[in-house]
């Protein structure tokens, strides 16, 4: 099976430059950051930015998210940063964020329109009988700064279905490092429920938030919002990352558990062109297995509620000590501890 598809990819400019990389850079003059130093190695200039013309790729928004981070040396930026994301003033995917229905509907479209919205990091959703979970994909190599994304992509998140609401909900968070010195801000823009050193970055709420209805949402506007912004993905000619569909290929496939040619066939491309690819995006084949069974094994232990046995088959691991280990790999912590994750133990 040929993979029929477009995707973007770390170099390819896309992104308008007086949308997410905007809120960035005016964070930054509002501290008194020179513009030049702040956009210098990313071969982009202010005043391009402020005719409204230019196209970023997501390497050129990472290295200014870099510059930003060094220039800036506070604790905050990443959150200030993310409270100021959504719903954007990103035309016809803002809109219909601003007059989304619910939290569903919100989710939804943060997950449809992911390529408009939150070109760096790919929101994924997964419900089960009591709880909307999310998590977040890398779409290019972050590297270094997938922290930085990471901080400021829940906080938009929590800002803004706090700001659409018209209340604070009970989002919980996990995060998969150690807790940082600066937790005081993770309390502040994320709530005291954060939890660190977990095996996923994830967020979490309970169920019957999705559907309570937020004032002020006009769902005429949102509807003509989302064909309008549905017509622009159109037009780009892509709506994911090329390490989203090699990711959704690994998802699809994991049973199988692809090689790196059958992959590479999959896209029909060479075996040596798609290393080249990984490796552009600054990761390489079997990291993108491994993530894609971590994020299997940890769905089918909380939403299909199976056993370590049942996990390791479905993931055809014929032994059972060598599925514990590469799951301890993968997350840090041995199947039997995982519910710790989802129960808050």
């Amino acid at each position: 099976m040929t993979v029929k598809t477009r995707w973007y990819e770390t170099d390819s400019r896309f992104i308008p430059g007086h949308y997410q990389p905007a809120t960035l850079i005016d964070l930054a003059l509002s501290r008194d950051i020179d513009s030049h130093r702040l956009l210098r190695g990313t071969g982009l200039f202010h005043e391009d930015i402020l005719a409204g013309q230019t196209r970023l790729s997501p390497q050129q928004f990472l290295s200014l998210i870099g510059n930003s981070r060094r220039l800036l040396g506070a604790d905050d930026s990443s959150f200030l940063f993310g409270q100021r994301l959504l719903p954007g003033h990103y035309g016809p995917a803002s809109h219909a964020l601003r007059h989304a229905q619910n939290l569903h509907q919100a989710l939804d479209t943060m997950v449809q329109q992911q390529v408009l919205l939150s070109p760096l990091a790919a929101p994924q959703l997964l419900l089960d009988e009591h709880h909307a979970y999310l998590y977040w994909q890398d779409t290019c190599g972050a590297a270094e700064q997938w922290r930085f994304l990471l901080e400021a992509s829940m906080t938009s998140l929590v800002a803004m279905s706090q700001w659409l609401s018209g209340q604070r909900l009970p989002w919980e968070c996990s995060l998969s490092f150690a807790e940082p010195r600066y937790v005081e801000q993770y309390w502040v823009h994320l709530g005291e429920q954060t939890q660190f050193q977990r095996p996923l970055d994830m967020m979490r709420i309970p169920r019957e938030y999705l559907a309570q209805p937020w004032p002020g949402a006009s769902a005429t506007a949102g509807q003509v919002a989302r064909q309008q912004a549905q017509q622009q993905i159109e037009q780009l000619g892509f709506a994911a990352s090329f390490l989203a569909c090699l990711y959704r290929y690994l998802q699809t496939h994991v049973r199988q558990a692809p090689s790196l040619e059958q992959a590479a066939q999959a896209f029909a491309m060479s075996p040596a062109t798609l290393k080249r690819k990984l490796h552009k995006h600054d990761t390489g084949f079997q990291q993108q297995v491994d993530l894609v069974r971590k994020h299997v094994a940890l769905y089918l232990y909380q939403v299909k509620g199976l056993n370590n046995d049942e996990v390791a088959a479905y993931l055809s691991f014929n032994d059972a000590a060598n599925f514990r280990r590469s799951f301890k790999r993968w997350t840090g912590s041995t199947p039997n501890l995982i519910r710790q994750l989802f129960s808050g133990g």
